[in-house]
């Protein structure tokens, strides 16, 4: 494995001393970035105290890595401006930088190698992050349910990944294979392929088109963002009973499931379900799933604030 990727991996039990978590007196400011396939959010701090956010766009490298780094600074800018601090301040300003699509080792060396505006930058996947974050420095498994869909647990020093495999070839179970579904299954139904299905009218009407020529046009060449966000339309049509999509919601959820029955295998102290498709599908997911998912702690932008204040103890 590449050594880049392996330092992210190294979650030590520094994550436990005092200093380290919510609980900190630590009065550096402290940058916190979570950049996922649809946004990246920024989360200001100093100690406890939260002193301003900011989101912007997409921050997946995997998918440009100048969309990726500008959206990186800007959400920190913005994070600057509402904590009313200058934005010439980020020189002078730690962060930590949790990202989708750094987990593969090409991505990982380019935004290290990356002349970031931060007086010190700390890289991590969004899969650490998520964990530290919905944990509070501490082990424990997540899920991540959103553009993409991933599952990740750190125990006694191991760390084991499921999936984040990128779409289309992968991310089962997430927004944009839901949304991809959706489309699949309407073009179908309109050649009379498989049986007539709420989906059709659904798509129809969201992306103002009247027939199957206009839905391939509206969806050609899409990022992975814009068919997340038809998966709601999914859900939408399950509720309803159209049996197209609860044949789609079951594939899904399915999956989901399976993730959580591996990650479940190492006894992880605790196992969080997030992303911006949780409420729609955790109620379609098994009972004895949905039974130990315990609600995060902290979001992934806290996250990245507790892996910095990490790798800031154990470099002094």
């Amino acid at each position: 494995m590449n050594d880049n990727v392996v330092k992210w991996l190294k979650v030590t039990t520094a994550s436990r001393f005092n200093g380290l978590n919510m609980n900190s007196s630590n009065n550096e400011l402290i940058l916190g970035i979570d950049g996922g396939g649809s946004k990246c959010k920024a989360v200001l701090m100093r100690g406890e105290n939260i002193l301003g956010e900011g989101i912007a766009g997409p921050g997946n490298p995997l998918h440009g890595f100048e969309q990726a780094t500008t959206n990186i600074v800007k959400s920190a800018k913005l994070a600057l401006q509402a904590a009313n601090i200058d934005e010439s301040e980020l020189s002078n300003i730690v962060a930590g930088i949790g990202l989708a699509g750094v987990n593969l080792p090409v991505l990982f060396d380019q935004i290290e190698h990356w002349q970031h505006p931060f007086k010190d930058m700390y890289l991590a996947t969004d899969l650490l992050v998520a964990c530290l974050g919905a944990h509070q420095g501490h082990d424990g498994a997540v899920m991540i349910t959103g553009t993409g869909s991933c599952g990740f647990s750190y125990i006694d020093g191991k760390a084991h990944m499921l999936g984040a495999h990128g779409f289309p070839h992968g991310d089962k179970g997430s927004g944009a294979w839901f949304g991809l579904q959706a489309v699949e299954q309407a073009l179908e139904a309109t050649d009379g392929l498989v049986q007539e299905t709420a989906l059709t009218p659904k798509l129809f009407d969201l992306l103002k088109i009247k027939d199957a020529t206009e839905l391939v046009e509206a969806v050609a060449k899409k990022p992975a963002t814009f068919f997340a966000q038809l998966a709601n339309l999914v859900f939408d049509a399950a509720e309803e009973g159209d049996q197209i999509a609860l044949s789609i919601v079951d594939e899904g959820s399915q999956y989901i499931n399976k993730l959580a029955e591996s990650l479940l295998k190492d006894k992880p102290p605790r196992l969080s379900l997030i992303g911006g498709l949780t409420p729609r599908i955790k109620p379609w997911l098994a009972n004895n799933i949905q039974a130990v998912l315990e609600e995060p702690l902290q979001p992934p932008e806290i996250g990245s604030v507790i892996y910095a204040r990490q790798q800031l103890a154990l470099n002094n």
